[in-house]
């Protein structure tokens, strides 16, 4: 995702306007850093699409939203960091709807990824619920960390999510909360979604729903692919197999500071119990089939699979599972990866 950088930025394109002046908290007379952050995003855009940002993200009616995000950036001298994927929200609307989806209520507890400067985690603690929230960035640690130092609900690490053993931390936190299974509600730094999706889904046994604010095309490719197209995948088979997804709704690009290049779209994960999974012998031989399926998309699957059995076998546990013998692996829905799987594995 390409996102506007501090080195982008020129000071000397902004001036306030007479009919949208500058918010009175900035306007001061000062140089100081809140000064030179406003600066900096307004700089970013031309001054027509700056004037619109603006009037968009001002209309929001939670003091949690825009102003509290650049003033909670600026008090630790902080821009968004193009490596870490980060984008923060500036719509506390979007906030409570993200909340809404996963249906978060007294006594949950919820995992947060990312969480910026707390204004999703804000809204998860104000609606009652336990929060353990993972941010990379120590610096957003030390943030959240001051931000809620009064809250008994709130925790944060300062690990890498896509390295942290998740799994633990939950069942030890697990193990004396009153919740049964926890859930995830998370505004994700986009360049890691994908590893987030594949770490959370198979923990039906530790999370009931996955909440995540995703890129829209990348939303879309995870909910709504269509078998014999570009887009059907490996992710595909694994989303269906752990969990039913369900595209929520779009969030236009103008609600995130930096404004990334596209859309994102909020995305809910109900998970299945590991005992509602397909019925398949090892889930790791199954995905190693799939997999390899698609390692030759273009090919037939008597082709690709050929060093699990060769052709003629192949062939043959097509036959049994009721295919065509001609199958490629973008044909296959679920169901028939695992029909395809357990005739292979008797043999």
């Amino acid at each position: 995702m390409s996102v506007v950088t501090s080195s982008s930025f020129n000071f000397k394109s902004l001036s306030p306007s007479p009919t949208r002046p500058f918010p009175s908290w900035i306007n001061n007379g000062d140089t100081s850093p809140s000064l030179l952050l406003l600066r900096e995003i307004s700089a970013s855009f031309s001054r027509r699409s700056a004037n619109s940002f603006l009037k968009k993200v001002s209309c929001a009616k939670s003091p949690d939203d825009y102003h509290a995000t650049l003033k909670s950036l600026n008090s630790r001298g902080r821009f968004p960091r193009k490596s870490l994927g980060q984008h923060y929200m500036l719509n506390s609307d979007i906030n409570h709807q993200l909340a809404a989806a996963a249906n978060v209520k007294e006594g949950d507890f919820v995992l947060e990824i990312g969480p910026g400067t707390g204004s999703l985690t804000n809204v998860l603690l104000n609606l009652g619920a336990t929060v353990l929230a993972i941010d990379k960035d120590p610096h957003m640690v030390d943030l959240v960390r001051e931000r809620f130092a009064g809250s008994d609900k709130f925790k944060v690490l300062q690990e890498d999510f896509v390295k942290s053993h998740i799994r633990s931390h939950m069942l030890s936190i697990l193990e004396g909360s009153d919740s049964a299974l926890a859930k995830v509600v998370s505004n994700l730094p986009f360049n890691i979604s994908t590893d987030v999706v594949k770490l959370l889904l198979p923990m039906g046994d530790i999370f009931s729903e996955v909440v995540l604010l995703l890129q829209d095309e990348a939303a879309l490719r995870l909910v709504e692919p269509a078998l014999r197209t570009s887009e059907y995948r490996p992710i595909n088979i694994l989303v269906n197999f752990y969990s039913e997804p369900e595209y929520n709704f779009r969030v236009p690009r103008e609600n995130f500071f930096p404004q990334p290049k596209v859309d994102a779209a909020v995305v809910t994960f109900k998970l299945k119990h590991p005992k509602d999974y397909p019925d398949v012998s090892s889930t790791k031989s199954f995905f190693s089939l799939v997999n390899s399926a698609f390692n030759g998309k273009r090919k037939m699957l008597r082709k690709s699979l050929q060093h699990i059995s060769s052709s003629l076998e192949i062939e043959k546990a097509l036959g049994v599972a009721g295919l065509p013998v001609t199958s490629r692996p973008e044909e296959l829905t679920l169901g028939d990866f695992v029909k395809l799987h357990n005739v292979i594995a008797r043999e």
